[in-house]
């Protein structure tokens, strides 16, 4: 089926005279050319025969190499602390050899469980170095859900922080197969299976005073075993993807080359790579942190500050003091960052870029990006099935198309199927989104019926509603899931939301179907208003009416007094905002909705 689509106000950026430049086509021969960084060739991954960055890191091993030659620049800044690469390779190599004594051998599982700290990307480099697989587990998971990440993926060793070894330790009788922790700034005494983790390699502060070593002697190939990241499913129990170095290797070329091509489109040479500072404000033990982000900034030399917990006028003061280049994370940090009030107290000049992904942005945050910080957004789309980014979107080419995800890669294939599963469908036709390329995951671990379903000669079914244009630039239309049908047509969730996020009160949008007797179901939405914005249902309603086709209004409206809840990934909870819609039912039938006064 064809999707019907809001015609976008684009006046308010007009591309320049002369751009684009060249294609994207014509980008991709150029960037990929023979001896070019970009150079692709194509290898046999599984039996099936796909492109690949000739010159991307063989592996994780080889990252962590890259990383030390940036030898006193400093990585990682957390509040008081600073770690430099020196200091942190230090680090690595001392934990890979205490990993190895004990016991830890290729192949085997090492977790870890603990909030964006510097010893996160110690102790995931010190594991993967050496063969081992590294589990990051969400940090908000409660003990329970720990315990089952621990469980199901058989980890041998946990390195966690204090916060996580206090849920997971009245558990760890349940853990046979775990046989160490090694906890980080432990506030009580340790005892067995746990040991402190200073004991190893020491203070952040302290890494460049540990001896130099080098890493130990693995053979590790692209194709190995690298990593099991768990799904951020709303529903049912995660599943483990397994990722080998190869899929998440391959995100440090992904992302030079997007911004290589923005260059080039604007007529451009492609700029030598320089370090940035950013702001890191998503958990690391998801692939947009880790993946997307970690690994190129390994390699390029980057700067990453991170938060204990984000909260918007902290960030600010971080941004003025580090003079940070580069944040964002998910829209709803971008949306609040553009809207808190205490914004302007701030120098937030140094920001040039403010990137999200995880979740769909609406085409106002762009504009309002651009207009209100002078800076480029950048968005992608990914999931981690395919270890982050599948498309990249950013500089004038999200301007210019701000209600898309953006252009694959190049080592990446996009195709939308029919109903069917085997039907390919022409540019303008919605379907599901399948994905090929080398860095889809091998599958789920231990889960040989999900892995057939969704893993399918070489593809990745994403369960995700999309379709291309003309030019190759992908649109996602909604989670299959999520789509709602009423009375036989489909209304497709992002659509509606982004005109939601158009009005000027609403900050925050998710929409879901209400059962109904003789249509199937109805359009409701849930809306969060900025700080000193007011709106009333009706408003809303008539807003959307004006804008789309009248059966794609919601019937109701309800308020939250705060952003809406999400997971870890930035996908919003739907599940939980029913008692938001009960609400608005009973004082809709009294005619007195009313927002909360503080938005």
């Amino acid at each position: 089926m064809t999707v019907e689509t809001t015609a976008l106000d684009t006046s308010r950026w007009t591309p320049p005279a002369g751009w684009p430049a060249m294609s994207r086509r014509q980008c991709r021969e150029i960037l990929t050319a023979p001896g070019q960084r970009f150079e692709m060739e194509e290898v046999e991954i599984r039996g099936v025969r796909l492109r690949t960055w000739k010159n991307a890191p063989p592996s994780l091993r080889a990252i962590a190499l890259a990383g030390r030659t940036h030898g006193d620049s400093e990585f990682v800044v957390y509040e008081d602390e600073r770690v430099t690469f020196d200091g942190w390779f230090r680090a690595v190599a001392t934990l890979a050899h205490h990993l190895q004594e004990l016991g830890v051998r290729k192949g085997d599982r090492v977790a870890l469980a603990m909030r964006n700290l510097p010893e996160w990307p110690v102790a995931f480099f010190a594991a993967t170095s050496i063969g081992a697989i590294i589990v990051p587990l969400n940090a908000w998971w409660t003990s329970a859900e720990l315990t089952y990440g621990l469980s199901d993926s058989g980890a041998k060793v946990l390195i966690c922080d204090d916060e996580r070894w206090e849920r997971i330790a009245p558990h760890a009788g349940e853990l046979p197969g775990l046989e160490r922790a090694l906890v980080s700034r432990a506030a009580t005494p340790l005892s067995p299976p746990a040991s402190a983790l200073e004991d190893l390699i020491g203070t952040p502060p302290d890494y460049t005073s540990l001896p130099p070593r080098e890493l130990p002697d693995v053979s590790i190939l692209p194709d190995d075993d690298a990593t099991i990241f768990y799904t951020s499913g709303t529903t049912g129990m995660p599943k483990g993807a397994l990722g080998t170095h190869r899929n998440i290797t391959t995100n440090v070329l992904s992302g030079a080359y997007a911004v290589a091509c923005a260059a080039l489109r604007r007529g451009e040479v492609p700029p030598e790579p320089v370090k940035k500072t950013g702001l890191v404000v998503i958990p690391l033990f998801h692939v947009t942190a880790c993946s997307a982000s970690l690994m190129g900034s390994v390699v390029a030399g980057n700067r990453a500050v991170y938060m204990y917990r984000w909260d918007p006028e902290k960030a600010f003061a971080i941004i003025e003091r580090e003079k940070v280049n580069a944040t964002g994370g998910v829209p709803t940090i971008a949306w609040q960052l553009l809207d808190h009030p205490a914004r302007d107290r701030f120098d937030l000049s140094s920001i040039e870029s403010i990137a999200y992904g995880g979740a769909p942005a609406a085409p106002e945050l762009v504009r309002r990006i651009h207009a209100e910080f002078g800076a480029l957004p950048s968005n992608g789309y990914g999931m981690t099935e395919t270890m982050a980014t599948v498309t990249s979107h950013s500089s004038e080419d999200y301007l210019n198309r701000p209600d898309s995800c953006g252009h694959p890669v190049a080592v990446v294939d996009i195709k939308i199927t029919g109903e069917d599963g085997e039907t390919e469908l022409p540019p303008g036709e919605v379907g599901e989104i399948w994905v090929r390329g080398p860095q889809v995951v091998k599958g789920y671990w231990n889960k040989p019926e999900e892995t057939a379903e969704c893993f399918i000669e070489g593809w990745v079914r994403t369960g995700d509603l999309g379709r291309m244009d003309e030019e190759g630039f992908l649109f996602i239309v909604d989670r299959a899931k999520d789509m709602i049908i009423r009375g036989g047509e489909n209304i497709y969730s992002c659509e509606v939301e982004n005109v939601l996020y158009d009005h000027p009160a609403v900050s925050d949008a998710a929409l879901v179907g209400l059962p109904h007797p003789t249509l199937g179901e109805e359009p409701a939405a849930v809306v969060y208003l900025a700080p000193g914005k007011t709106a009333s249902e009706a408003e809303l309603q008539a807003w959307v009416g004006e804008r789309l086709a009248r059966f794609k209004v919601p019937v109701r409206i309800g308020f939250s007094p705060e952003t809406l809840p999400r997971n870890a990934n930035g996908k919003i909870l739907k599940g939980e905002l029913q008692h938001l819609l009960d609400g608005a039912t009973e004082k809709a039938t009294t005619g007195e909705v009313r927002p909360p006064s503080s938005g």
